[in-house]
């Protein structure tokens, strides 16, 4: 009987440890999805700041964050692709797209001049950098930054979409924004100030307007680079057959040199351009700068 008596408490321990452990495990994992409030946010300079993703520093710490729900456009090329589909959704010319997003960039460093608040889950964002990225909502004396940043046209509404801290959905802020977004464009603020009849009405058009127009968008950070890159920028995207193109046409794209052009003729056929991949001296970074330019 007292074996038995004896067996029961171990048992009867052993559960209560079991089940404490599941309680702070679970306490835990509460705790990351709960939002966390940073009060008194500072904007730490940093070249890569933009309109929607700027490093800070809160509570000694500093974190690069991003905003939830929206996205301003680049301030500078980095990626034909996504400027091209930032300039459609605006309606204007890739270099008009990236004049907006130095416009956001300067919005906001107004805007966060003066401490703030920024309101995350601490959950992870997109990037590469080696500060602790993280989504965000940020609250200025004048309200939502992002709220902000759509009711001057100066982003679009896009990205990760969460329920907000007051325990409303991610589609009632949806909707707030496209209310805004709407007065925006009736206002014709920001990105929607650009008329649209200098641009093509018929889609087909205004996509190749766009497209013809994203190579000028390349900023160069001194005048020397400048230099190196004028003189490319008529060239079309998507036009160049990669397997009957001349050494002069090839080296119209900026980034191919004669010596790469060179070795690039001397590797063909290729099935598709994607093929130049395989061309010695063309890695990652160049592939992506150079592919948009060949059919």
């Amino acid at each position: 009987m007292i074996k038995e008596l004896s067996l029961l408490l171990v048992a009867i321990v052993c559960s209560a440890i079991w089940l404490s452990a599941i309680d702070r495990v679970s306490a835990k994992g509460k705790e990351k999805e709960d939002w966390v409030t940073l009060e008194n946010c500072q904007l730490v300079r940093n070249m890569a700041n933009d309109g929607d993703s700027f490093h800070i520093r809160a509570n000694e710490t500093e974190y690069l964050v991003r905003l939830y729900f929206v996205d301003a456009p680049e301030t500078a090329n980095l990626g034909p692709a996504r400027l091209i589909e930032q300039a459609e959704y605006f309606g204007v010319t890739v270099p008009q797209v990236i004049e907006i997003g130095r416009d956001a960039k300067k919005f906001v460093d107004a805007k966060l001049s003066e401490p703030f608040t920024v309101i995350t889950r601490l959950a992870e964002g997109l990037g590469r950098s080696k500060i602790q990225r993280i989504y965000g909502l940020v609250r200025t004396k004048d309200g939502d930054l992002g709220e902000q940043l759509i009711t001057n046209g100066l982003a679009r509404i896009h990205g990760v979409h969460p329920a907000m801290p007051d325990g409303s959905s991610g589609e009632d802020e949806l909707q707030r924004l496209e209310q805004l977004e709407q007065d925006a464009k009736q206002k014709k603020l920001g990105g929607w100030a650009v008329s649209s009849s200098r641009l093509p009405s018929n889609n087909a058009s205004h996509s190749s307007v766009v497209a013809r127009t994203a190579n000028r968008a390349i900023t160069s950070s001194s005048p020397d680079e400048g230099k190196k890159l004028r003189g490319k920028e008529d060239i079309e995207l998507g036009k160049i057959d990669i397997n009957t193109a001349t050494e002069k046409e090839l080296t119209t794209v900026p980034g191919i040199g004669h010596v790469l052009a060179a070795r690039i003729i001397a590797a063909r056929p290729f099935r598709s351009a994607d093929d130049l991949k395989k061309v010695s001296g063309i890695g990652d970074k160049k592939y992506a700068q150079i592919r948009p330019y060949f059919e």
